[in-house]
Formats: C-alpha cells, sequence, structure tokens
C-alpha cells in the first residue's frame, strides 16, 4: 500500500549516489523543485545546516515560531497510474493524481492550482524511514528541525481569473511565456532560467502546458511496449534515434546539472533522454512527450519550448557561462572529478596555466598527468587506431600465457566512430591465468615502450581470490563502490614508439599523441558480467543493477551476481551441465537470458 505523505523534496546533502536514488524510488510524491515541496527531507541534524540549505537551493522563508500554527501538512492524494493515448501507463514521478485535473499537470503542479503551500517543514530523513517500517505515516512534529513561510522573491500579481475561467484555462491549456531572462547570475552576465533545479533559479508557479487544438488532432502513434517499463536494459536504445537534436540538448542541460552537483537533476534527466532514445517515432507534440516513462510535464515544456525555438534557452545560457565553461575545462582534466572541478574554481583558478602555476603541488600523480597532456587527452582515438592498441595488447598476452580472448568495450563497442580513450577486457580459460595477470601485462607492455604511465595498478579481485564482490545483505554502508571499480584493471598512458622520420621534418621525438588506455582484467567464470558492464551506456548500467535488486533479488556488478538474499554466488554464464562458456560474448548473452532480459546489442545500449 501507497503510504499518503505530503508533497516532498529530498536534500542529496550527505547521501550517496545509490542511497539517494533507492530514496528517490520510495518516495511517491517526490518533486524536484523546492518551491512545490510541502516537506524537505533530508540527512541533516542541525538548524543550522538546515538554513544553511535553504539559501543554498534559494528558497526565502520566514521561520514560524513554536507558539505559531502553521498550515498542517496534510498528505497529498495518492498518485495513480493513468491511460493515456495510445494505451500507455506512466509510472514516473509527473503522473497525474486522482480528480478532475488535465492530465499532463503533476501533482504538485495541481496542487498549486488549488492552494500552494505556503509554508515548508525540513524533516529529518528518519521520519520518512521510520514511516515506511511502520507501514503509516508518522507525526512529523518530533523530526522537524525548522518551520518556515515561504516568501515571494516579487510580490505576486492579484489572480483575475475566476474559478470558471480557471477551469477553461486548464481546458484550454494556454501557451507558457516564452523564455526570458531574468536575474543575473552573481560575477556573470548571464541570465539565470527557472528550468529545473540549479544552483540558482527564480521561485514561480509551475505554467501550463501549451497544447494546439490542432496537436489534439494528431493520431500518435502506439507507444511500444518496452517503454511501458522505467528499466532502461529493458529498451533498445540506438546511437542516433530519431529525436537526436531535441536530446542533445537535454544532454547539454544536465552536464550543466553534473558541472554544479545536482544529483537530482541529473538523475532525472538521464531517465528522461534515455527514454526519449528508445522512442522510436519523431515526436509531434509536447503531449506525446509527456506520456513517455521519465518525462512528463517538465520535459515536454521543454519540447515544446525547443519545437518553437528550435534551442532551449537554459542550455543556450549554458553554454555562454563563463563559471560553467572553466567547470567543464577543470572536469575535463583526467582525474578531476565534478567535485574538484569546483574546488578548483573556488580556488580562483580560471585556466590551465592558473593550476599549474598555484596549485602544481596539491595535485594528485594521476592529476599532473591529466594536466600535462591535456590537449593529446582530447583529442579522440578513430575506430581503426583503437582496433590496433587493443591489438597489441593482446598480443602481447597470448606472448605471456596463451590463451587469452579479448572484448573491445566502451563507447567502441557500442558503435562510436571515435573514442575518447580504449577499453579492454581479456580472460582466460584458466582461472590461474588470470590471477595477477594485470602486473605481467604492464610490465610487458612498458618494456615494449607503449606504456609511458601507469597511473592506476589495482589487484582487488585477485586479493579476494578472483570471486565476485561479497554480498553481506541489504544494510546501509558508508562505502558507495561497486564491483565496476574492483576487477583487476591497469589505468595507463598508451603511446605508438613507433614513427618515420623524414628527411624534411627530421622529427627526433615521438610525435605520436599519447592515449588514454584501460585493460581490465576478468576471471573466465564471470567475464560475461565484466563485458556487460564495461560495455553499456551509464543509465543502461543503472537501471540493470536497480532491476536486478527490484525485480529478481540480485546484486550485479562486473565481478558478478550475488543473491540478495543469501549472498552466494549466481552463476548464469555456465551451461545447463556447468561447462563454461566458449567465449566472453557467449557468457554475456547468458546473463541477459538469466536474468530475464531481452539481448540487447551493444548498440542499443547507448542510453547517454
Amino acid at each position: 500500500m501507497t503510504l499518503d505523505f505530503p508533497v516532498i523534496f529530498l536534500l542529496p546533502t550527505n547521501l550517496g549516489a545509490d542511497e539517494l536514488h533507492e530514496l528517490e524510488e520510495q518516495i511517491p510524491t517526490l518533486t524536484y523543485d523546492i518551491n512545490e515541496a510541502e516537506v524537505i527531507l533530508g540527512n541533516v541534524h542541525r538548524k543550522q545546516r538546515v538554513l544553511f540549505e535553504l539559501r543554498k537551493h534559494k528558497l526565502v522563508t520566514e521561520e514560524i515560531s513554536t507558539t505559531e500554527t502553521d498550515e498542517p501538512t496534510s498528505p497529498s492524494p495518492k498518485r495513480r497510474r493513468f491511460q493515456t493515448p495510445g494505451s500507455v501507463i506512466t509510472e514516473d514521478s509527473d503522473t497525474a493524481s486522482d480528480g478532475d485535473f488535465h492530465p499532463l499537470l503533476t501533482q504538485s503542479t495541481q496542487s498549486t492550482l488549488r492552494t500552494a503551500p505556503t509554508t515548508v517543514k525540513v524533516v529529518k530523513l528518519a521520519w520518512f524511514t521510520e514511516s515506511l517500517k511502520a507501514g503509516t505515516v508518522l507525526p512529523i512534529d518530533d523530526y522537524t528541525l525548522y518551520r518556515g513561510r515561504k516568501q515571494q522573491s516579487k510580490p505576486a500579481k492579484p489572480q483575475q481569473a475566476s474559478p470558471a475561467k480557471a477551469a477553461n484555462i486548464i481546458q484550454r491549456a494556454l501557451a507558457d511565456p516564452k523564455p526570458s531572462s531574468h536575474g543575473s547570475r552573481p560575477g556573470s552576465s548571464h541570465s539565470t532560467t527557472s528550468h529545473g533545479r540549479r544552483d540558482h533559479f527564480i521561485t514561480k508557479a509551475p505554467a501550463l502546458l501549451h497544447v494546439t487544438t490542432s496537436e489534439h488532432e494528431v493520431e500518435l502513434p502506439p507507444i511500444p511496449a518496452y517503454l511501458h517499463t522505467t528499466y532502461a536494459c529493458q529498451r533498445p536504445a540506438p546511437t542516433h534515434p530519431p529525436n537526436e537534436p531535441f536530446i542533445e540538448e537535454l544532454m547539454k542541460i544536465r552536464t550543466a546539472r553534473t558541472l554544479l552537483g545536482d544529483k537530482i537533476g541529473v538523475r532525472a534527466y538521464s531517465s528522461a533522454i534515455a527514454a526519449l532514445i528508445s522512442y522510436p517515432y519523431p515526436l509531434q507534440s509536447a503531449f506525446e512527450v509527456a506520456r513517455l516513462p521519465g518525462c512528463g510535464l517538465k520535459i515536454a515544456q521543454l519540447y515544446q519550448e525547443f519545437r518553437e525555438q528550435g534551442e532551449l534557452q537554459e542550455a543556450k545560457e549554458d553554454e555562454s557561462d563563463r563559471r560553467l565553461a572553466v567547470l567543464k575545462l577543470f572536469h575535463e582534466i583526467w582525474g578531476v572529478a565534478e567535485t574538484t572541478a569546483r574546488e578548483f574554481y573556488n580556488k580562483g583558478w580560471r585556466d590551465l596555466d592558473d593550476i599549474v602555476e598555484y596549485g602544481w603541488d596539491t595535485l594528485t600523480r594521476v592529476q599532473q598527468i591529466g594536466v600535462k597532456y591535456y590537449d593529446e587527452f582530447q583529442q579522440k582515438i578513430p575506430r581503426a587506431k583503437v582496433e590496433s592498441i587493443s591489438n597489441i595488447i593482446l598480443e602481447h598476452a597470448n606472448k605471456i600465457h596463451p590463451g587469452f580472448q579479448m572484448v573491445i568495450v566502451g563507447g567502441y563497442r557500442r558503435g562510436k566512430l571515435a573514442s575518447g580513450d580504449v577499453d579492454v577486457v581479456l580472460s582466460h580459460p584458466d582461472q590461474a591465468a588470470t590471477r595477477g595477470f594485470v602486473e605481467q601485462i604492464v610490465v610487458a607492455l612498458e618494456q615494449s615502450n607503449y606504456i609511458t604511465h601507469t597511473l592506476i595498478l589495482s589487484t582487488a579481485n585477485t586479493e579476494r581470490g578472483q570471486e565476485p564482490v561479497a554480498w553481506k545483505g541489504n544494510e546501509k554502508k558508508k562505502s558507495s563502490g561497486t564491483g565496476f571499480d574492483t576487477l583487476d584493471k591497469a589505468l595507463v598512458v598508451w603511446q605508438d614508439p613507433h614513427w618515420t622520420t623524414t628527411t624534411t621534418t627530421g622529427e627526433k621525438k615521438n610525435p605520436n599523441p599519447h592515449r588514454r588506455v584501460d585493460i581490465i582484467i576478468s576471471p573466465w567464470k564471470t567475464a560475461g558480467c565484466a563485458v556487460l558492464g564495461w560495455t553499456s551506456g551509464t543509465t543502461f548500467q543503472r537501471d540493470l543493477r536497480r532491476y536486478c535488486k527490484k525485480e529478481r533479488s540480485l546484486k550485479f556488478d562486473s565481478s558478478g551476481i550475488r543473491s540478495r538474499a543469501d549472498g552466494t554466488w549466481v552463476d548464469f554464464e555456465s551451461g545447463p551441465n556447468g561447462e563454461p562458456a566458449p567465449d566472453m560474448l557467449t557468457a554475456e548473452r547468458r546473463v541477459f537470458e538469466g536474468l530475464g532480459l531481452e539481448w540487447r546489442p551493444p548498440e542499443e545500449r547507448c542510453t547517454g
């Protein structure tokens, strides 16, 4: 039974990626707009931190004293699945609630049209988790850290429409005002839009979706059966989908959200992008977008804007934002995550020269190499060169121990014409051959002068006896690491040591660019999981883990599959009589089959 929670905004602060995603799935009334929330839920414990978070999210409130009464935080109507044209059932967080409201409006939008919440409570995370355990929504006051009355940044204009006229407005679905510039960001001449969650945004009520009469007359194609699911691993995701231009605009926004640390926004856009990639028809209307899983009203509004303008205002502003340009530059340095990029920016650094001049000694060795070869690492690697590098690795592996097999994974296997790096998975039918082999292959390639720098060398899989990552139940862990990073692997810098010196150039220094290469070693019995994990797009991988957890009570990672019931290894890769798979690609297909998933070739796992 779904509990009747009020509209909740979840703070990502102090939550790991896996824990954040799990909580998002559990909250039936989740909103991604803090202005719509009646309750702000967070893993915070002090009032000072609460006030900091409210300032960070630009929600202006006036504290309500303990003696003053605020409006009751009553449960919101349950969100139900609703039937849309094409007989599609939508399950994302934007589905409509019961009542006589327009099906394209989110529950929170409908609440705004009824009576917008004027107060908000910031509540400890324990209120929600303990309510789930108790099977009922617990009294909220004992968990409340702060109560505030929302303040408008500008006085709202008095509404002239009567209730009858408001109903007509919903029926006609009047158009949104076209995007316009609002207040400038501090230290920037570029304005900020109100699309979604940003580090800066203007408080305003959700807008209605513009649907023209002609759009209602368009006969929409039926949504394919595979788009009835929210799991991207159950859907085809081609390299070049029919709606690629719109998807590329959404990807620009997602990149900005990544750089700004908006984890929830990144996850929401990723889900919408994956659904749009899987949609096999050219879009004809915003209503058509709203019915797709993970999209809803917000993405429909963005499509409407794209259809009218040919671009998205937020994406355009992001591309001209100087701060984001610097963050992107730093984030592209090998070894610099988005958090570190923001740290560099906050130190006042604005380019690579600043990093070298003011912070070189504070960088890790990986980051120093990333800065040194920045321009070379930005060069894309053509498919032929990826294959050449990979074949050299396999050749050296078989010189050490004949019988190794290899699969080139990553973007290359998904069909990209050029890749940012080279990823290969090596395995051998003899488990003894893969034990500690990563060190041997690196030494051999260093001696042949192909590897110039070894930045990461991990033997974690060998150290645990080449067994899948242990699983000890569903208890929360501080570490958010997964088996994706616990196989034996080497992250290296590669340079072809051979070049031709001509009389005209007289090259004495190797002119070949340095490349990034990842060498992954997997034991044969779980090589299918390794190939599957390292091949598939990010959202495909995320939803594969989620599918295994929710639908199969399994834990999937690139080191193997474990039962969540008792932690035992689940072998899907061996044949019916226990014989090992004849090759790594057969093993991968068997993993799909064992998990009850339809086989998807690598070219259909491009979820972005």
